[in-house]
């Protein structure tokens, strides 16, 4: 059984700074590709980040040069490095796990059809 757990979501102010954490359960991190995904209200949920056993990773377009993923295999943690946030990036944030070892191997790396494992999820909220 895989159990992730987000952490680290809360108020910020445009222009701010936020670091998501999330906790794998089970070791053999390098098992999967890890992802961060948001949904915002009334929105589909979109892929942000991803990040594989080899440290290669993919961001989005919206989030690219302001968000910053990274990963401690020892802590078997993701963590996912939001700054400069703007109202646009208010969501739910969840992260998530599967696709085997490499995004490489993956069609679309940021699609949430490619991960198996779902966190319940935390908020960020960005405000003026």
């Amino acid at each position: 059984q895989v159990q992730l757990v987000e952490s680290g979501g809360g108020s910020v102010q445009v222009g701010g700074s936020l670091r998501l954490s999330c906790e794998l359960s089970r070791s053999g991190y390098s098992e999967f590709v890890m992802g961060w995904f948001r949904q915002a209200p009334g929105k589909e949920r979109e892929g942000v980040a991803a990040i594989d056993s080899d440290g290669d990773t993919r961001y989005s377009d919206s989030v690219k040069g302001r968000f910053t993923i990274s990963q401690d295999n020892y802590k078997n943690t993701l963590y996912l490095q939001m700054n400069n946030l703007t109202n646009e990036d208010t969501a739910m944030y969840y992260c998530a796990a599967g696709g085997g070892s490499y995004i490489t191997t993956m069609h679309r790396p940021l699609n949430r059809q490619e991960y198996a494992y779902w966190g319940q999820g935390t908020q960020v909220t960005v405000s003026s």
